[in-house]
Protein backbone atom coordinates (compact mmCIF):
# COMPACT_ATOMS: atom_id res chain seq x y z
CA UNK A 1 0.00 0.00 0.00
CA UNK A 2 2.82 2.39 0.87
CA UNK A 3 4.59 1.54 -2.39
CA UNK A 4 1.46 2.40 -4.36
CA UNK A 5 1.26 5.78 -2.70
CA UNK A 6 4.96 6.41 -3.34
CA UNK A 7 4.69 5.43 -6.99
CA UNK A 8 1.56 7.42 -7.69
CA UNK A 9 2.21 10.21 -10.12
CA UNK A 10 1.49 13.68 -8.88
CA UNK A 11 -0.04 15.89 -11.53
CA UNK A 12 2.15 18.95 -11.94
CA UNK A 13 0.39 22.19 -12.81
CA UNK A 14 1.18 23.45 -16.26
CA UNK A 15 3.51 26.42 -16.05
CA UNK A 16 3.41 29.27 -18.49
CA UNK A 17 6.60 29.40 -20.56
CA UNK A 18 7.55 32.70 -22.13
CA UNK A 19 10.56 34.72 -23.19
CA UNK A 20 11.96 37.55 -21.11
CA UNK A 21 10.47 40.01 -23.61
CA UNK A 22 7.01 38.54 -23.03
CA UNK A 23 7.42 38.76 -19.26
CA UNK A 24 8.55 42.37 -19.62
CA UNK A 25 5.44 43.14 -21.70
CA UNK A 26 3.26 41.50 -19.05
CA UNK A 27 4.96 43.49 -16.28
CA UNK A 28 4.43 46.73 -18.21
CA UNK A 29 0.76 46.02 -18.96
CA UNK A 30 -2.00 47.99 -17.28
CA UNK A 31 -3.67 44.78 -16.06
CA UNK A 32 -0.52 43.66 -14.26
CA UNK A 33 0.02 47.10 -12.74
CA UNK A 34 -3.60 47.05 -11.54
CA UNK A 35 -3.06 43.59 -10.03
CA UNK A 36 0.01 44.79 -8.11
CA UNK A 37 -1.88 47.87 -6.89
CA UNK A 38 -4.81 45.71 -5.80
CA UNK A 39 -2.51 43.37 -3.89
CA UNK A 40 -0.78 46.31 -2.26
CA UNK A 41 -4.08 47.82 -1.06
CA UNK A 42 -4.78 44.62 0.88
CA UNK A 43 -1.33 43.46 1.98
CA UNK A 44 0.13 46.72 3.28
CA UNK A 45 -2.78 47.69 5.59
CA UNK A 46 -3.16 44.10 6.81
CA UNK A 47 0.56 43.93 7.59
CA UNK A 48 0.57 47.27 9.41
CA UNK A 49 -2.52 46.34 11.42
CA UNK A 50 -1.04 42.98 12.43
CA UNK A 51 2.33 44.42 13.46
CA UNK A 52 0.70 47.18 15.52
CA UNK A 53 -1.71 44.69 17.11
CA UNK A 54 1.10 42.21 17.81
CA UNK A 55 3.40 44.76 19.45
CA UNK A 56 0.55 46.41 21.37
CA UNK A 57 0.63 43.58 23.94
CA UNK A 58 4.21 44.01 25.16
CA UNK A 59 3.94 47.79 24.93
CA UNK A 60 0.72 47.88 26.97
CA UNK A 61 2.05 45.38 29.49
CA UNK A 62 5.17 47.49 29.88
CA UNK A 63 3.63 50.96 29.93
CA UNK A 64 0.12 50.33 31.26
CA UNK A 65 0.41 47.38 33.67
CA UNK A 66 -2.51 48.58 35.79
CA UNK A 67 -4.77 48.59 32.74
CA UNK A 68 -3.62 45.17 31.54
CA UNK A 69 -4.09 43.65 35.02
CA UNK A 70 -7.82 44.45 35.06
CA UNK A 71 -9.74 41.25 35.73
CA UNK A 72 -12.29 40.13 33.15
CA UNK A 73 -14.15 37.10 34.43
CA UNK A 74 -11.31 35.13 36.05
CA UNK A 75 -8.34 36.26 33.95
CA UNK A 76 -6.63 39.57 33.41
CA UNK A 77 -6.90 41.66 30.28
CA UNK A 78 -3.32 40.86 29.20
CA UNK A 79 -4.11 37.15 28.90
CA UNK A 80 -7.27 37.87 26.92
CA UNK A 81 -5.35 40.20 24.64
CA UNK A 82 -2.66 37.56 24.10
CA UNK A 83 -5.30 34.94 23.32
CA UNK A 84 -7.02 37.32 20.91
CA UNK A 85 -3.83 37.51 18.85
CA UNK A 86 -4.34 33.92 17.75
CA UNK A 87 -7.86 34.71 16.57
CA UNK A 88 -6.75 37.89 14.82
CA UNK A 89 -3.95 36.02 13.03
CA UNK A 90 -6.41 33.38 11.81
CA UNK A 91 -8.86 36.09 10.75
CA UNK A 92 -6.20 37.91 8.74
CA UNK A 93 -5.07 34.61 7.20
CA UNK A 94 -8.66 33.81 6.21
CA UNK A 95 -9.15 37.24 4.69
CA UNK A 96 -5.91 36.86 2.77
CA UNK A 97 -6.93 33.46 1.38
CA UNK A 98 -10.15 35.02 0.14
CA UNK A 99 -8.28 37.95 -1.41
CA UNK A 100 -5.59 35.64 -2.86
CA UNK A 101 -8.26 33.74 -4.77
CA UNK A 102 -9.16 37.01 -6.48
CA UNK A 103 -5.48 37.80 -7.10
CA UNK A 104 -4.97 34.35 -8.63
CA UNK A 105 -7.96 34.77 -10.91
CA UNK A 106 -6.66 38.15 -12.10
CA UNK A 107 -3.17 36.70 -12.67
CA UNK A 108 -4.64 33.80 -14.64
CA UNK A 109 -6.56 36.25 -16.83
CA UNK A 110 -3.32 38.15 -17.50
CA UNK A 111 -1.50 34.95 -18.48
CA UNK A 112 -4.40 33.82 -20.68
CA UNK A 113 -4.34 37.15 -22.45
CA UNK A 114 -0.56 36.81 -22.99
CA UNK A 115 -0.99 33.26 -24.33
CA UNK A 116 -3.71 34.42 -26.70
CA UNK A 117 -1.50 37.26 -27.91
CA UNK A 118 1.36 34.88 -28.74
CA UNK A 119 -0.97 32.29 -30.27
CA UNK A 120 -0.76 29.75 -27.47
CA UNK A 121 -4.47 28.92 -27.35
Amino acid sequence: MADAARNAEVAQPQQYQASQLTWDKIADSKEFQDLMATKKTFIVPAFIFFVVYYFALPVLVGYAPQFMSIKVWYVNLAYLFALSQFFVAWLIAGLYVRAANIFDRLAKDILNKAEDAKGGK
